[in-house]
């Protein structure tokens, strides 16, 4: 059974930073592809980012590129976003997820990823 478990959120004001973290256990992290997701209240859940792996490729929503960092640390069992210049729209549950593969896909869709953390709350103040 793989659990996923996220933690870092909280209250920041626009133009903050804030650092998610997720570990991941029950499958040979090494070989799992890890991604972030986000949903706001009558929104559907979308993609943030996603890390392959070994890190090799990393792809990002539009609407955080340039503003949010995805990275992993295999020994640790953990995946960070790093997330600055924060934005009163960047508001909503974050969620992390795990797939059956070490891919990284740029579609960015829920559906690639069958396990999911409980989620964390993110909410940027204007």
């Amino acid at each position: 059974q793989v659990q996923v478990a996220e933690s870092g959120g909280g209250l920041v004001q626009a133009g903050g930073s804030l650092r998610l973290s997720c570990t991941a256990s029950g499958r040979t992290f090494s070989d799992t592809g890890m991604g972030w997701f986000r949903q706001s209240p009558g929104k559907e859940r979308e993609g943030v980012a996603c890390i392959s792996n070994r890190a090799y490729t990393k792809n990002y929503a539009n609407a955080v590129k340039g503003r949010f960092t995805i990275s992993r640390d295999n020994a640790k069992n953990t995946v960070y976003l790093q997330m600055n210049s924060l934005k009163p729209e960047d508001t909503a549950t974050y969620y992390c997820a795990a797939r059956s593969n070490g891919v990284c896909s740029d579609r960015l869709s829920p559906d690639e990823y069958g396990y999911w953390g409980q989620g964390t709350q993110v909410t940027v103040s204007s």
